[in-house]
C-alpha cells in the first residue's frame, strides 16, 4: 500500500491543483479504481481497506440485478450474503460510501453489526427455500424486509473524527482535510510539499516540510535510549520522519498527535523507501486558520483572455502584493468553469486596485 498510497497522493495533489474535485467511494458508483466522473475523479472501492474483490463483485452483481440501493435497509435487503462482511461494511461506512443514501456515518456504525446479524439468518433460510416463513427478501414491496425496519440515528461524528476514519480506511484524507485553511501558514514554513518531494525522486540532502502529526510511535533502543517515528501529513501526502535519541531529547515535547509542525531533516533512502531523519521541529500556531483563517482572494477570467501576456502580467502583480491570503482563479469556458489554486499569498487590500485597473472590474471577485 505504501508505494501506491504515495503515488495516489501525487496524483490527487495534481488533480486538486487543476480544480478537479476528488470524490469518496460510493456504494452506488461501482468503480474499482480511480475513475473520471464528469469533470471529477472518484476513489474506487478497491482503495478501501478490508473490502476485497469478492465483496466488490457481489455488490456489483446485486445492484445490477436488483437496482441501486436506496437506503441502508434496502442495501441489506438486496445484498448477497457474500457482501455482508461486517469489517467490509464498517470500512465502507467510514469512508462515506453510504453518504448518498442520506444516513449518518455515526448512525450506521452504531447499527450495522446488529442489522447484519439479524438479516443473515433470514437470507440463509431464503437460500434453502424457507423464505415463505419470513417474507419475500428482495421483492418489489416498498416496505422494509423482515427485521430491517430499525431506526438509524441521524446525528453525525465531529468533523475531526469523520476525517480520521476516512484516512484510516483509505490512507488519505479525501472529502476534506484537517489542514484546510492553513495553507498560508504551511507554505511559509517549508521548502516543498510532501507530494512534490515524493514526485521529485530526491533521495539526498536536507528538506523542510510542514504539516500535521498524524501518529507518534515512541520506541527504545537496545541501550535503553528513547527515540520516535512520526507520520507527517500535509494537504496532499504523508511521510515518515525518524527522531533518533540525540535529537529526540530536544524535540520530544513537540511530538504530539494532531499537532501542526514544521520539520527539518535529512533525506534517507532505504531499499527504495524514502524517509527523513528529523533534526529540528517547530510547533506552528494555526489558531487563526482554525477560527476562520485568511479568506482566499478569487479572480475571474474568461478563457479567451488567458494568454502568455496576461499570465506574465498577473504573476507580476501577485508577486508585488505579498500577504497571507491564498489566491484562486476562476476560468470560464463555454462548457464549464474551472477553479485553480495559484499558489500565491497576497494582501487583498492592496492588490484589488491593480487587478481591476489591469484586467477590468469583473476580474476581481474579492476575498470570499
Amino acid at each position: 500500500m505504501g508505494d501506491d498510497k504515495d503515488k495516489a497522493a501525487i496524483y490527487l495533489a495534481d488533480a486538486r491543483k487543476l480544480g478537479v474535485l476528488v470524490l469518496q467511494p460510493d456504494i452506488n458508483e461501482f468503480v474499482a479504481n480511480f475513475t473520471a466522473i464528469g469533470n471529477d475523479v472518484r476513489f474506487g472501492l478497491r482503495s478501501v481497506r478490508n473490502v476485497g474483490e469478492g465483496v466488490i463483485d457481489s455488490l456489483v452483481a446485486s445492484c445490477k440485478s436488483k437496482g441501486k440501493y436506496t437506503s441502508f435497509p434496502d442495501f441489506l435487503d438486496k445484498a448477497d450474503i457474500g457482501a455482508l462482511n461486517k469489517r467490509a461494511v464498517e470500512s465502507l461506512i467510514k469512508v462515506g460510501a453510504f453518504d448518498s443514501l442520506q444516513h449518518s456515518r455515526k448512525g450506521l456504525s452504531a447499527k450495522h453489526e446488529d442489522a447484519i446479524d439479524a438479516v443473515i439468518p433470514v437470507k440463509k433460510q431464503a437460500a434453502i427455500g424457507q423464505d415463505d416463513l419470513f417474507g419475500d427478501l428482495g421483492g418489489d414491496s416498498d416496505e422494509p424486509a423482515f427485521g430491517l425496519d430499525f431506526p438509524i440515528d441521524d446525528s453525525e461524528w465531529p468533523r475531526k473524527q469523520l476525517l480520521a476514519a476516512e484516512r484510516e480506511m483509505l490512507g488519505l484524507y479525501v472529502s476534506a482535510h484537517p489542514l484546510d485553511g492553513t495553507e498560508h501558514i504551511l507554505s511559509r514554513n517549508r521548502d516543498t510539499t510532501i507530494s512534490e518531494l515524493l514526485g521529485s525522486g530526491r533521495t539526498e540532502g536536507t528538506v523542510q516540510l510542514s504539516g500535521l502529526i498524524t501518529s507518534v510511535d515512541r520506541r527504545m533502543t537496545k541501550q535503553g535510549n528513547p527515540w520516535a517515528i512520526i507520520n507527517l501529513a500535509d494537504r496532499d501526502g504523508e511521510m515518515e520522519i525518524l527522531f533518533f535519541p540525540a535529537t529526540y531529547t530536544l524535540v520530544q515535547h513537540a511530538l504530539i498527535a494532531d499537532t501542526v509542525v514544521s520539520v527539518q531533516g535529512r533525506l534517507n533512502d532505504r531499499d527504495g523507501a524514502v524517509s527523513i531523519f528529523g533534526q529540528e521541529i517547530q510547533v506552528l500556531d494555526v489558531s487563526s486558520a482554525e477560527s476562520g483563517g485568511r479568506p482566499p482572494v478569487t479572480l475571474s477570467f474568461s478563457s479567451y483572455k488567458i494568454n502568455e501576456r496576461t499570465v506574465s502580467e498577473l504573476k507580476r502583480i501577485l508577486a508585488a502584493h505579498k500577504g497571507e491570503s491564498p489566491v484562486r482563479m476562476r476560468v470560464q469556458t463555454p462548457a464549464k468553469t474551472v477553479l485553480y489554486e495559484l499558489g500565491f499569498l497576497v494582501d487583498p487590500t492592496s492588490i484589488a486596485s491593480d487587478i481591476k485597473g489591469t484586467f477590468g472590474p469583473d476580474a476581481w471577485q474579492g476575498a470570499a
